[in-house]
């Protein structure tokens, strides 16, 4: 009879994620028992106190390498950086959903997501004043499932953390208070569509562990590297996990749920989406690639040159053609996973603090942008249609400007973040002698200046007229926000050197 021996777990290490985990559970315990009332408070608490928590702690183990839970957790430089960044992007994110005084019904959240848009149900929710407090419970555990993604070092774990984070993120799709059936259809898209990307990613698992006989990353490796000459069941498996991933960033050609998600999303969520998953996303493929995959590196590198240059190209060129901003900034967000996947071919030590720093840069600005997105509003809400945004910038000045550093820092023009990053990625690839890709994510970027720079001219370039927006004055949540992500992206393109240190002294992923 064999004999159990459980796993040694280092829960100092691992510390950040059951900070976040216990906070989630906590938040559950207070829907479930605590009046209405206080439930907001509560909940407001709970996660900013859990945010911050953890990420005192992630600077506290900034020196921790070591694998725990029997090789199931890899904690390294990597993923001390990358869970950092998670709870920076998350915590900014959580103001913007924390704001109530943008909006004259309230926040961003419909009152119950159970209700029918336009039903009796939500008119008397509507008119008792109640707020949705189940969101914050939702983003806590995609915020735990996130920190664990990046830190997955077996293939059960990761796709266990997969779940954690993608689950709550479909339900969060669906809850707009304003275009209910708008943000309905998007969540069903994002939820089909994340199902069969995730059938992929665990049906790649079972292909790889028929090779390898393993579900860890380390061991994996080692079997492909005993069996070098038999590669085809190991490299269709790797496939589809990439399937999985890809997905996740929203990578051609497994970007369709991207624009809608993005339209149809609150706009808090849309932030949050759109720099959190990013970030455990391309932690993850890292891990995944470098770890397990380094062996077969030809095979994986050929892919991710084709979804990079289809990435960067089809999504620069179908944003020229948008006239909503969110929309824009999601035919975007597949551009700029593009450019990153340039850094992660690359698969040197310059490559992977590359995408670090892009990574921490982009997800600052995503963040920022859409919240100058929220602040624009007519009658009906949100004004997104860039029409509307015409002579904002004479409008608003302060908040013209603001965006007008967001837009430049996308397009990567010098002293903004975006312009070092880009470079960095750049420089990455070059050494690594994938000029080609590079070349072509040049073009891009060419191309993708243009609809950046119309929203500048747009705003600052034509005059108000009836149809222009106005700007809703913000609480101190969305001030902070907007304040925080606007002066990070500056200092980053004007001073970049400590954070290239930084992520350089991080390191590379261990086994």
């Amino acid at each position: 009879m064999t004999t159990f021996t459980p796993p040694e777990i280092d829960y100092v290490a691992i510390a950040p994620i059951l900070i976040v985990a216990i906070a989630a559970l906590l938040s559950v315990l207070t829907e479930t028992f605590l009046p209405r009332p206080v439930r907001r408070p509560v909940q407001l608490m709970l996660t900013f106190l859990s945010l911050i928590g953890a990420f005192v702690v992630v600077v506290i183990n900034r020196d921790i390498r070591t694998t725990t839970g029997g090789g199931a957790v890899a904690i390294d430089g990597p993923a001390l950086v990358l869970m950092g960044t998670i709870l920076i992007l998350s915590l900014l994110s959580a103001f913007l959903i924390a704001e109530r005084s943008l909006d004259s019904l309230g926040d961003a959240f419909a009152p119950s997501a159970a209700a029918l848009p336009g039903s009796v149900d939500e008119r008397e929710f509507s008119a008792r004043g109640y707020f949705q407090t189940e969101i914050w419970t939702l983003f806590l555990f995609a915020v735990a499932g996130m920190l664990a993604f990046v830190v997955a070092n077996d293939l059960l774990i990761m796709f266990v953390a997969l779940e954690v984070m993608s689950l709550p993120l479909y339900l969060m799709v669906g809850m707009a208070r304003r275009r209910r059936l708008l943000s309905q259809e998007a969540a069903l898209k994002y939820f089909v569509l994340g199902a069969f990307s995730s059938a992929f990613f665990i049906f790649g698992a079972g292909l790889v562990y028929g090779f390898a006989g393993s579900i860890s990353l380390p061991e994996i490796h080692d079997a492909l590297s005993a069996s070098a000459g038999e590669t085809l069941l190991i490299v269709i498996g790797m496939a589809m996990l990439l399937v999985g991933l890809l997905f996740k960033v929203g990578a051609v050609p497994f970007h369709q749920w991207t624009p809608d998600v993005y339209q149809g999303a609150p706009t808090p969520i849309t932030a949050f989406m759109g720099a959190t998953v990013k970030v455990a996303a391309f932690g993850a493929m890292m891990r995944l690639l470098y770890v397990a995959f380094s062996g077969i590196q030809w095979d994986w590198e050929i892919i991710l040159w084709a979804v990079s240059i289809l990435s960067m190209i089809i999504g620069s060129l179908i944003a020229l053609t948008q006239s909503d901003i969110k929309r824009m900034l999601a035919f975007s967000a597949i551009a700029q996973s593009g450019f990153i996947l340039v850094g992660v071919v690359a698969a040197s030590p310059s490559g992977i603090s590359a995408v670090m720093f892009y990574l921490i840069a982009y997800g600052l600005v995503t963040v920022g942008t859409l919240a100058v997105v929220s602040m624009v509003r007519d009658s009906t809400g949100e004004a997104t249609h860039l029409s509307k945004w015409a002579g904002l910038g004479k409008k608003s000045p302060v908040l013209g400007a603001v965006m007008a550093i967001f837009m430049l820092s996308l397009a990567g023009i010098p002293l903004t973040s975006g312009f070092v990053i880009k470079f960095s990625v750049f420089a990455a690839g070059i050494a690594e002698g994938d000029t080609w890709l590079v070349i072509a994510a040049v073009v891009a970027s060419i191309i993708a200046a243009f609809f950046y720079v119309r929203v500048i001219v747009v705003m600052f370039f034509s005059a108000p007229n009836e149809n222009t927006a106005s700007v809703a004055v913000p609480s101190v949540f969305t001030t902070i926000t907007v304040a925080a992500t606007v002066t990070a992206t500056l200092v980053l393109g004007i001073i970049p050197q400590p954070m290239i240190d930084l992520l350089t002294n991080a390191g590379i992923f261990i086994r």
